[in-house]
Parts: C-alpha cells; structure tokens; sequence
C-alpha cells in the first residue's frame, strides 16, 4: 500500500512540475492575487495542524504554498486544454436507450453442509411464471416497479449505448429487439431470469447526460496527450532518499 502511495505522489509532482516549466507556451501563469491567496492557504493550513504533525509531514509555508501554486496552475492549463476540444457530439455517437428489467436468480440454494443444491424444473418454472406475473401486473397498472415488489423482486432502471459494455450481453440483445414500452419474453441469463421493458429507446435526457460525459473525457484526453507529450521529452529524476522518507 505504502508503495502504491508513493508511486501516485511521485506521478502527480512529476505532472505538475512539467506543467510548471511548461505553461507559459499556453500562455498561462498565476496572476500576484493568485500566488498570494495560495500563501495565505498555506499559512492558514500550517495555523490549523500543530507542529508534530507537521514534522512528520515536512511541511512549512514555503512548500505548501507552492504545491497550491502547482494546482492552481495546472486547473489553468486544464481549463486552457479543455477549450481546444471538439464541442459537437451527434446524436449517434451519444445515442442512449433505457430499459427497465426485473432479474430472478436460477442458482441454487446452500444446504446445511454448504453444498449447492440445484433447482428442480418445477422451481425453474415456477420462477419464469412469476416474471409472467409481474409483466401481467405492470401492463395493466403501468408501474414495472411496484409489480415486481409484490412479489419481493426489484426492478432496475438502466441507460446504455451502443458501445456500452456495463449492460449484461443477454440483456442488451434482448433489449435492442424492443421499441419503446415493449417487453421481451423471459430471457434465460447465466443464472437468472430476465423480464425486460424498453422505456425508450431514444433517452434524450440519458443521451444529453451522455454527451456531457464524452466532452469531458474529451477535455482530459486534450490535457492528458498534452502531458504525456512533455513526458516523453523530459528528462526526470528523483531523489530516492526523499522518497524513502513518504
């Protein structure tokens, strides 16, 4: 753990020193308000931690102010990146359907002596007949939910894409043979039953949520490549005593 610990501080001052030496080819800097709001940070942070912990953190104002500095740089190089991204997603690359499905578990049950006991055909059965059941109930009431609590089940609600690879294979098949407010016959899952309800197949509230996910991922993707371009023509070296010492 320890290790680990170290290895995730080293990373992070490594990208935000090459941040350091190269943010001013993006234009960036920290303004003298900026500089002296992460001194005031820094004293108000060695004001409120006594000097033990301190000791053993090797902190004192000069260095905490200039690991605020550093973070606050490297937002602003972020923020710089971020603006460079392509806006437009389509629709077809952020398209979400919504489903909601009710599972019943097929495994077997435990014995006395912890072995696995098999269901029988007829529990099988009977299994897939109370799936019937709730899908009888929601079609009539138009609430999936509070037929599958009637009968102590839980139906969940889910978003997914095309790409997506949360959604159980099994399901997602299932589902995309649906258009809106269909069910599917009781799908047969590795160790469960599946009942299966299209809510929508074209989620605009999902697919708008989606959207803002690819935009952010494309913001870090333009940050991330931008450092991992000064990476690989910089030359780093760490002081192993010092970090013996983290």
């Amino acid at each position: 753990y320890g290790e680990t610990v170290r290895s995730s501080i080293v990373d992070t001052l490594e990208e935000y020193y090459l941040v350091e030496a190269h943010a001013e080819e993006l234009g960036e800097s920290l303004s003298h308000e900026e500089k002296a709001a992460a001194e005031d940070a820094a004293q108000s942070f060695l004001d409120a931690n006594d000097s033990k912990t301190l000791t053993v953190m090797s902190a004192d104002k000069d260095t905490v102010a200039h690991v605020l500095e550093l973070m606050a740089l490297q937002q602003k190089v972020y923020g710089n990146l971020a603006q460079t991204i392509d806006t437009n997603v389509d629709d077809a690359e952020a398209a979400q359907k919504t489903i909601s499905y009710v599972r019943s578990s097929t495994s077997g049950t435990t014995d006395e002596d912890g072995n696995t006991v098999e269901l029988t055909e007829e529990e099988l059965a009977e299994k897939k007949d109370v799936l019937e059941q709730i899908r009888a109930e929601a079609e009539e009431s138009g609430d999936l939910s509070a037929a599958a609590e009637n009968h102590d089940l839980t139906a969940t609600t889910s978003s997914y894409g095309a790409d997506d690879e949360s959604l159980n294979d099994t399901i997602k098949a299932a589902a995309d043979a649906l258009s809106d407010g269909e069910y599917a016959d009781i799908v047969e899952g590795d160790n469960a039953y599946y009942l299966i309800h299209m809510d929508s197949t074209f989620d605009e509230a999902a697919t708008q949520t989606k959207k803002e996910s690819i935009l952010e991922q494309r913001k870090q993707d333009a940050y991330t490549n931008w450092v991992d371009g000064l990476k690989e023509s910089a030359e780093i070296t760490t002081n192993d005593d010092n970090l013996s010492k983290l």
